[in-house]
């Protein structure tokens, strides 16, 4: 529940038809998704339940070190992970998205050909997503949040990269339950999370037109004079926050800073509770960093530009180091106060100084 004091999610009301997810056929999104997805890894039906039974296992036996770690407590029955295929992810991704904005996935859009248009643009993102997502914490997912797993991805992540299978999920387990700590042990989070989407997509709406215009007014801006910033966005994403309204671009800028430390502090336990569970966790963590650094082709960074993947990456090195500095200098339990409310998380500036931070939290 909600602290009364924090902002939570806002109802969808009268003014909401622009951004209702009536606007978007999410059963066509959902079809377009299962048609992007890749056929799973060859295994047997034998070794699809083995994998489904052991991460399920593995979810749950994460639980305790992850806590150990960031000593983040909250006495909630942990709720069993869901372990799903390419295409179920993609169901669970559109029901959730649905959700946020403000209907469900069963709902006809309103308009035919701009819903179905929706609902293509949504299948083709959530297709090619649902080939890369090894696991996600989905805090709007049913009651408490969920914490989804995709075996195929991670299967064919595991033979890609030759590491040692029970390591490798056990590894990726404590980054997710990570994200369910988090949340489960910050009741206040979700909320301001829904806050900060609902203002960043607001119900007023804009014309497409004038979007659009506001895009390339700031395309044109541009004189490759600035500095890029991997945090805030380079390319695609961080013009799209210089185009913002005041009010959308500190929402999302307040999205990228939470998705920041929340990425960093599970980057952290994972480092710090990899080693008593984990024993070729020093292999596993070298084969990633080395994959985040490889050399792409031109499609692949066209790709991961609009998709914001880039972005991600930069979100978690930022983020471990701000995690990773503040836990030194002032330990676990001083560190954790800034799950106390939406003022003590970290501003841009103090994502890369974080001295800042305990300048204005700490002292």
């Amino acid at each position: 529940m909600d602290s009364p004091s924090e902002p939570g999610p806002r109802a969808p009301g009268k003014g909401d038809e622009s951004r209702s997810s009536a606007a978007v056929d999410w059963t066509l999104a959902v079809r377009v998704a299962a048609r992007l997805a890749r056929a799973e890894p060859s295994m047997s039906s034998y070794t699809r339940e083995q994998v489904r039974s052991e991460l399920v296992e593995l979810a749950a036996s994460a639980e305790e070190p992850v806590r150990e770690v960031t000593r983040l407590k909250d006495g909630a029955q942990v709720p069993e992970a869901l372990i799903l295929d390419r295409p179920g992810w993609s169901r669970a991704a559109a029901s959730s998205l649905a959700g946020l904005l403000g209907g469900s996935i069963e709902q006809r859009p309103r308009g035919l050909l701009a819903g179905r248009a929706s609902g293509l643009q949504a299948g083709a993102v959530l297709g090619i997503l649902s080939n890369a997502i090894i696991g996600q914490y989905d805090p709007f997912a049913g009651q408490g949040g969920q914490l989804l797993l995709v075996a195929p991805n991670i299967i064919h992540t595991e033979r890609a990269t030759r590491v040692r299978p029970r390591d490798f999920r056990t590894w990726v387990c404590l980054h997710e339950v990570t994200h369910r700590v988090q949340f489960s042990a910050s009741p206040w989070l979700g909320g301001h999370m829904r806050a900060l989407i609902d203002t960043a997509t607001p119900a007023s709406g804009e014309p497409l037109l004038a979007a659009g215009q506001r895009l390339v007014t700031a395309i044109r801006s541009r004189d490759g004079s600035r500095d890029a910033d991997p945090l805030l966005g380079t390319g695609i994403l961080g013009i799209v926050l210089e185009s913002q309204p005041p009010e959308q671009r500190d929402a999302m800028i307040g999205l990228i800073m939470l998705g920041t430390l929340l990425e960093g502090h599970a980057e952290h336990v994972m480092d710090a509770a990899g080693p008593r569970v984990v024993p070729t966790v020093e292999h596993i963590r070298a084969v990633f960093d080395e994959r985040r650094h490889e050399r792409r082709g031109l499609l692949q960074w066209i790709m991961r530009t609009l998709l914001g993947m880039d972005a991600k990456m930069a979100q978690y090195a930022q983020g471990k180091r701000f995690v990773d500095t503040l836990v030194e200098r002032v330990g676990m339990d001083s560190f954790n106060t800034i799950w106390t409310s939406p003022e003590t998380l970290p501003r841009p500036s103090e994502i890369r100084e974080p001295e800042k931070w305990i300048t204005r939290v700490l002292e």
